[in-house]
């Protein structure tokens, strides 16, 4: 017995291959889900089977005497497709298999618009988590499936609160049947619109107009009265913490969002979460996140620890700022990752010992790094060295790190 596992694309007939077609036809036995069964065509004397779950098509196929039995699928078999899973229990199973792929949405859409899909993200937001705001920061147009709790509509909304609301996007409603359609609007338009549930989301790439992460100038950002991080410093944060770019990092006590803004850019397809309860510093973060596109990075106003407890699991966490609950913001990281990597600077030595005592005290051993940096400015014809305040580092991660 060999299985085909068959990609009906859109459920048109006209657009199966005529592999497919032909496989359908001299199938004995054929499985899927009850929507994709309900469009095939009769076949005399064809059993036909509802069954969506992989190891409940594995079970039938396993006890059938049927000849020639195919399995169908929406879409394509290669793409976010239930066909991934029954493979491997096939291959488990010693059943012989052969794959005949259909045509998916994202080729659909492309040739609706006449645009390559080669360079677009692709992304599925049917049954599984999804982070558009990444997925528009790589510099690429992003393509989403849809389906479930995710909609174009709610995915438009997430990506227009992140401030990207004009951005432009395209809906592919019922793409590949007789009547598809095409909505071409901006994002904030799409976020407050209806589409039918059988449609998929392009949004052109997020602007980027920073392309360099580790050390910009200070004078690049914003700073207004909030004491502000230099330069040189966060370039060693950065290597302290090592944000990989699928980390979800938090700033406590962000200040400008001067190193919130850094650590979002190294890890730009995760999430960085800016955290302080001053006015003037979230007016600042805000407007520093936008200068350098740094959409996503999420503000939240509020004083830690207690503003910490809906935040997603931290990878690292720098401690700008604890307002003298330093046990209490390191607990809760520590609560949500045991692993965490942990950063906090020190200009006085009260607070360097304060951090090694917290360190201490949960059994961490602490890195202490002292960063001495100076500025020549010129004075007549020479140039004097003027010295910034040392600062001590203090890092520490239960885990390994590379």
């Amino acid at each position: 017995m060999q299985v085909k596992l068959i990609g009906l694309g859109s459920g048109q007939e006209e657009t199966r291959s005529l592999e497919a077609q032909r496989a359908l036809e001299q199938a004995g036995l054929v499985l899927g889900a009850g929507r994709l069964l309900q469009s095939l065509p009769a076949v005399p004397g064809q059993t036909r089977i509802v069954a969506a779950r992989p190891e409940e098509i594995a079970a039938c196929l396993q006890k059938t005497d049927a000849q020639d039995p195919c399995v169908v699928f929406s879409g394509d078999t290669g793409f976010y497709s239930g066909a991934d899973g029954l493979l491997g229990l096939l291959r488990e199973a010693g059943i012989a298999w052969r794959v005949l792929p259909g045509l998916s949405s994202v080729q659909l859409l492309s040739a609706r618009l006449g645009k390559p899909w080669q360079d677009w993200v692709l992304c599925s937001a049917h049954g599984r988590p999804c982070d558009p705001i990444a997925a528009l920061m790589t510099g690429k147009p992003a393509f989403f499936l849809t389906g479930g709790g995710q909609t174009p509509a709610s995915l438009c909304r997430e990506i227009r609160d992140a401030g990207l609301g004009a951005l432009q996007a395209v809906v592919g409603e019922k793409l590949g049947c007789p009547d598809e359609r095409l909505v071409t609007q901006t994002v904030e338009a799409c976020a407050g619109a209806d589409f039918a549930p059988l449609s998929v989301l392009l949004v052109e790439a997020a602007p980027r107009p920073c392309e360099r992460p580790g050390g910009i100038p200070d004078e690049a950002f914003c700073r207004g009265e909030v004491p502000m991080t230099k330069q040189e410093l966060r370039a060693v944060i950065l290597a302290k913490l090592a944000p990989l770019p699928e980390d979800t990092v938090w700033d406590v006590g962000a200040g400008t969002g001067s190193v919130s803004v850094e650590l979002a850019l190294a890890a730009r397809r995760g999430q960085t979460w800016a955290v302080d309860a001053r006015e003037e510093a979230c007016a600042l973060i805000e407007e520093n996140r936008r200068r350098f596109g740094a959409w996503n990075l999420r503000l939240v106003r509020g004083r830690a620890p207690e503003a910490l407890s809906p935040l997603p699991v931290p990878d690292a966490v720098f401690i700008g700022g604890s307002g003298g609950q330093l046990e209490g913001i390191v607990d809760a990281a520590l609560a949500k990752n045991p692993a965490v990597r942990l950063c906090v600077p020190a200009i006085a030595l009260e607070t360097l010992s304060a951090a090694l005592a917290v360190f201490a005290a949960r059994g961490l051993d602490a890195e202490v790094t002292q960063i001495a940096v100076s500025r020549a400015k010129p004075g007549a014809r020479l140039h004097l060295l003027l010295a910034n305040n040392p600062v001590f580092l203090v890092t520490a991660c239960r885990g390994t790190q590379t």
